[in-house]
């Protein structure tokens, strides 16, 4: 019988799921995901490749765990910081600079694009989990059209350009050369929304 980490079986579970978490991120920040098997997690885990089948059905199942995970980690992360915020320019800055600094995997995984190697049906739930961030991004717009801190516009394709500037592989390690370019990247969003001068200067 496999050993019991944790105090039980759900933290055992929940330790597990968390460790093939980590060895999928690992992997994908080395190689592209249509090079990694379920073999190569388990092993980077630490845990049997039963082990992993016990928690999921196949390496796609297992990337939309792992997506649905930090998606829901970082809004609540989002959310958090929003929460100290009143200004909708400043709470654009916030999700800005949260945006910005996410390293995430969908982005910065080496090799092909992930959606020309997962299935319809996976790119679909996928794209659910982008539509939580997004969702936060439109109540930021939505509000700050209400008082006048943006101008009137469409916002369906605004949340598109803006997760565009923010979500490419451009924005470089080095800090210096980082904080640079979310500072620019910052400029140019608020520039294009058109928050009110006094307060995106």
């Amino acid at each position: 019988m496999p050993k019991i980490i944790g105090k039980s079986l759900h933290e055992h579970r929940q330790m597990t799921r968390h460790k093939l978490f980590a060895a999928l991120s690992t992997l994908m920040a080395e190689r592209g995901f249509d090079t990694i098997t379920l073999a190569d997690i388990a092993t980077a885990a630490g845990v049997g490749r039963t082990a992993v089948y016990n928690h999921f059905s196949d390496k796609e199942s297992l990337l939309l765990g792992f997506i649905t995970h930090e998606t829901e980690q970082y809004a609540l992360t989002l959310e958090r910081a929003l929460a100290e915020v009143q200004d909708p320019v400043e709470q654009l800055r916030t999700y800005i600079r949260q945006q910005a600094q996410l390293a995430r995997v969908f982005h910065l995984a080496p090799g092909p694009d992930l959606r020309t190697v997962l299935s319809r049906s996976t790119q679909n739930r996928l794209r659910e989990h982008a539509e939580i961030v997004e969702s936060i991004l439109k109540r930021i717009l939505h509000e700050g059209i209400a008082v006048g801190s943006f101008p009137r516009q469409d916002i369906e394709p605004t949340v598109q350009l803006v997760n565009a500037c923010l979500s490419g592989r451009l924005i470089p390690e080095e800090p210096e050369a980082r904080e640079r370019a979310i500072s620019a990247a910052e400029t140019f969003v608020l520039r294009a929304v058109g928050a009110r001068p006094s307060l995106a200067a």
